[in-house]
Formats: C-alpha cells, sequence, structure tokens
C-alpha cells in the first residue's frame, strides 16, 4: 500500500483513513483520447471487465453517481430506477466537477465533496479487485468492490448496457 502518495487526493486519503487495502496504479493515457476506459485498462495491463468509469447523473433533479465497466455505457434510465426515480440525464460536466470536486477524467466515487447516492454496476461484485479513479487524471485505485460499496454506501443494481 503506497502511504505517501495516498494522501494525494481526498479519495486515497479516505481509504487509507479507513485502513481499506489498496494499491494505486499510474498510467499515461489522454483523457481526450477515444476509447479511454479501454486504453486505461491496456495500460494498466488488466481486463477491461476490472476498470470502472465514474459518471454523475441528474436523477428526477437530483445529482446520483454511477459506476460502471469501461467495457459498457451507462443505462440512464436502470441508473434512475436503481436510484428509485423515474428519468436520468448525464449531468453537465461543470455540475458533476462542483460537485464531486474532482476534474473530469479523474472524478473518483470515494472522498467527494458532497455525498451522493451512488449506484455501482452488480458485475463489480464478482471480481476480487475493481479499479476506479483515484481522484487524480493518470491514476487509479484498486480495491475490493466490498469495500468501495460500503465506503460510498452504494447499492449494485445492473446500470450498464
Amino acid at each position: 500500500m503506497a502511504k505517501k502518495a495516498a494522501a494525494g487526493t481526498p479519495a486515497t486519503a479516505l481509504l487509507t483513513a479507513q485502513r481499506v487495502e489498496h494499491t494505486l496504479h499510474p498510467y499515461e493515457v489522454s483523457p481526450e483520447a477515444p476509447n479511454y476506459g479501454a486504453l486505461v485498462a491496456e495500460a494498466l495491463g488488466v481486463g477491461a471487465e476490472r476498470v470502472f468509469k465514474t459518471l454523475i447523473a441528474e436523477v428526477d433533479g437530483g445529482l446520483v453517481v454511477g459506476v460502471v465497466p469501461v467495457t459498457g455505457e451507462l443505462d440512464l434510465k436502470a441508473l434512475a430506477h436503481a436510484a428509485g426515480g423515474k428519468r436520468a440525464n448525464l449531468a453537465d460536466r461543470a455540475a458533476a466537477e462542483r460537485s464531486s470536486g474532482y476534474v473530469r477524467g479523474g472524478i473518483s466515487p470515494l472522498g467527494q465533496r458532497k455525498k451522493l447516492p451512488t449506484v455501482v454496476d452488480d458485475s463489480a461484485v464478482g471480481l476480487d479487485r475493481m479499479f476506479v479513479s483515484a481522484g487524480r487524471r493518470g491514476l487509479q485505485v484498486a480495491l475490493a468492490p466490498g469495500d468501495l460499496i460500503r465506503l460510498t454506501e452504494a447499492v449494485t443494481a445492473t446500470i450498464r448496457t
């Protein structure tokens, strides 16, 4: 576990404070690159089904976090249903960055400025380790899905297409 680097972002600070076993994985991929998630998985040398992206959507007027594998897209209707709402749209970039405290391409489901309802795609449950943004472009964190779900107080559902 990288203790020194852990203080680098709110996400890694939270993991360290909660004594959650995790590892940090730097990579170099342009956030503007097409097929960004697959390129991140390739740079990390792991299967793309283990790398998850964090998206913020607006569900019935409130913000909700969706965590889905980079191999698929966020199913907005399924996210709305899992969050107890009717309609969902991706939040605009400024609202997502303001709420989370992170920049696009580095939004982590952990350590967000404002705690939001979170839904993790149920494909994560069968994994021993999953990768999510560590709160900075070019840095992923690997952790047990159960730890992510516990720390974010997430529900799980099929929210990918």
